[in-house]
């Protein structure tokens, strides 16, 4: 069996706060917006990579403290710690450097949900 990823959800209290961080804080492009089962669910990511889900929910399946991160590279984390600090968004862990080739951080979305940012050096 050969798989592949396609996206990974994340159930939100608040769409357009998530929106806000995802898409223009964090610059993941909108690929398409939809209702199911009268949900609103927003499908980010770039062509040809894994989609991150956002589903409207008021409880959501995952907690934040279930140990769930979502991780993105950046081409630099000091430019990302610049780019975050301008947008009021601490850093909750790091910047940590578990090896030469590689150095990361964490972040919390408006859920409380971790996203790592990690550049390979």
């Amino acid at each position: 069996m050969k798989l592949r990823m396609n996206w990974i959800t994340l159930r939100v209290r608040d769409l357009e706060a998530s929106l806000e961080f995802y898409h223009r804080i964090l610059g993941l492009p909108v690929e398409r917006r939809f209702e199911s089962r009268g949900r609103q669910i927003v499908m980010l990511g770039t062509e040809g990579q894994p989609k991150l889900e956002l589903i409207q929910g008021s409880d959501p399946a995952l907690k934040p403290e279930c140990g769930v991160s979502v991780g993105f590279e950046v081409g630099s984390l000091d430019e990302a710690m610049v780019e975050l600090s301008r947008e009021g968004i601490p850093v909750a862990r790091g910047p940590v450097s578990p090896n030469p080739s590689l150095r990361f951080l964490y972040i919390l979305d408006p859920d409380g949900f971790e996203v790592q940012l990690a550049e390979h050096l």
